[in-house]
C-alpha cells in the first residue's frame, strides 16, 4: 500500500467534485441539446450510440447499462420518428440491430455538432494537454 492515496485526501476530493461538476454540466447541455431536436437526452445517447455503427439491441442495453425492455422503448420512439430502423443481423438473423436511417444520422450530427460545453474547454488546452488528460481519463477508466 506504499505510495497509494488515501481516497479522502483534500486533492482526491476536489479532483472527484470537479469531475462531478463535469459530468453535470456536460450531461445539463446534453439534454438541452437533444430537446432543440426533439430528444429525450436517453434518445440522443441511443441515435449517438447507433450513428457509429448498428448495435444489436441486447448490447445497446448493456451500454446504456439499463434493461433491454428500456432499449426497446426507446428504439420504438426513434423509430416512429423515422430516425432509426430494425434490420437482422447478417451474420445471425435471429438477432435484431438497430441502426439510424439517413434522416437518423442527420439528426445525431446536428446533435453532436451543438455539444460546445464539451469542446469549448478542451479547446484551451494544446494538444500535448488534451492527450496527457486522454491517457489519463482512459486509465482511470481501465481502457490504456
Amino acid at each position: 500500500m506504499e505510495g497509494m492515496t488515501p481516497r479522502t485526501d483534500p486533492l482526491t476530493v476536489e479532483v472527484v467534485e470537479l469531475i462531478g461538476s463535469v459530468v453535470a454540466r456536460y450531461y445539463e447541455e446534453y439534454d438541452e441539446a437533444a430537446g432543440k431536436h426533439g430528444l429525450t437526452g436517453a434518445q440522443a445517447r441511443v441515435l449517438g450510440l447507433l450513428s457509429v455503427d448498428p448495435i444489436p439491441m441486447r448490447r445497446l442495453a448493456q451500454k446504456l447499462k439499463c434493461e433491454p425492455s428500456n432499449v426497446t422503448g426507446i428504439v420504438d420512439r426513434l423509430e416512429s420518428r423515422g430516425l432509426v430502423e430494425r434490420r437482422p443481423d447478417p451474420a445471425d438473423r435471429r438477432v435484431k440491430l438497430a441502426a439510424v436511417t439517413e434522416e437518423g444520422g442527420s439528426t445525431a450530427a446536428g446533435l453532436r455538432d451543438s455539444l460546445e460545453f464539451a469542446r469549448e474547454p478542451l479547446g484551451e488546452l494544446s494538444a500535448e494537454e488534451r492527450t496527457v488528460l486522454r491517457d489519463l481519463l482512459k486509465r482511470m477508466l481501465g481502457a490504456g
